[in-house]
């Protein structure tokens, strides 16, 4: 029978209704079910197309967030897992695992955020979004993660994306996401990540080519070996921690002196 329109595959619920049959017969049967809502099983044939076609679209258009993220769904089966594990035998990374925060305006008092002093992480941040009109709501949900706890994985690491631009100081200007590219590329090995950092610079004018190369490349690389895994701090119990006590603590270097 025709599986209904949006769906990719049967529930565990529907796998059990089905002729009577178990749950793992039926997905040796039907190949794949849903492992989170929104997930889309696929083939590794299938994932490398997705990864090709989003490449390509991403190093085109750097601003389609939509590709950028089937690009680190596609590409991530091998540093997913190794995050994951560095935020299971940390205690901080445990409980986030544990609890599954989520960043998004429907979980964050902002009133309160912007109430608390400058230079603490919380008010430095809803600056960093009202500045640069950003939102925590555009972060896409994963589809194509086929583990439901490495989904959750990518997801957190998306939606700590902006702080890791109010951590280090960097605009969403083409220069500034290529500067945080280099620094998360060092701390999560994505190959989504290496990508941007490598291939991003081939935008950008010959004097901001030369600032990148001298200043900011090397402190974000700098930066990046020092610091403790950013998946393991949780960014929620630490609004009013200042910018500076954070950096400090996980090991990331002040900015360069330099407009960006």
């Amino acid at each position: 029978p025709l599986l209904p329109a949006g769906r990719a595959c049967l529930s565990h619920t529907e796998l059990r209704a089905r002729d009577g049959r178990s749950v793992e017969e039926e997905e040796e049967e039907e190949g794949c079910y849903q492992l989170y809502p929104g997930h889309i099983p696929t083939s590794p044939l299938q994932k490398a197309l997705l990864a090709a076609g989003s490449a390509f679209m991403a190093l085109y258009d750097p601003y389609r967030h939509d590709m950028v993220a089937v690009l680190g769904e596609t590409t991530g089966c091998l540093a997913l897992p190794k995050l994951r594990d560095k935020m299971k035998h940390h205690p901080e990374g445990y409980r986030i695992l544990q609890e599954r925060p989520r960043i998004r305006l429907s979980t964050l008092d902002m009133a309160r955020l912007q109430a608390l002093p400058d230079g603490s992480l919380g008010r430095e941040y809803v600056r960093f979004l009202e500045d640069n009109k950003v939102s925590p709501d555009t972060r896409m949900p994963p589809k194509f993660v086929d583990d439901e706890e490495l989904a959750y994985v990518i997801q957190r690491y998306r939606e700590v994306h902006d702080l890791m631009h109010t951590l280090l100081g960097m605009p969403t200007n083409m220069l500034g996401e290529i500067v945080v590219k280099w620094f998360e590329a060092i701390q999560t090995g994505l190959p989504m990540c290496v990508l941007g950092a490598a291939f991003g610079p081939i935008r950008l004018s010959a004097r901001k080519l030369q600032v990148l190369a001298t200043e900011l490349i090397p402190w974000a690389i700098r930066s990046g070996r020092n610091a403790n895994c950013i998946m393991n701090i949780y960014y929620e119990q630490r609004w009013e921690q200042p910018v500076e006590s954070l950096r400090e603590e996980i090991g990331i270097f002040p900015p360069p002196a330099i407009r960006v």
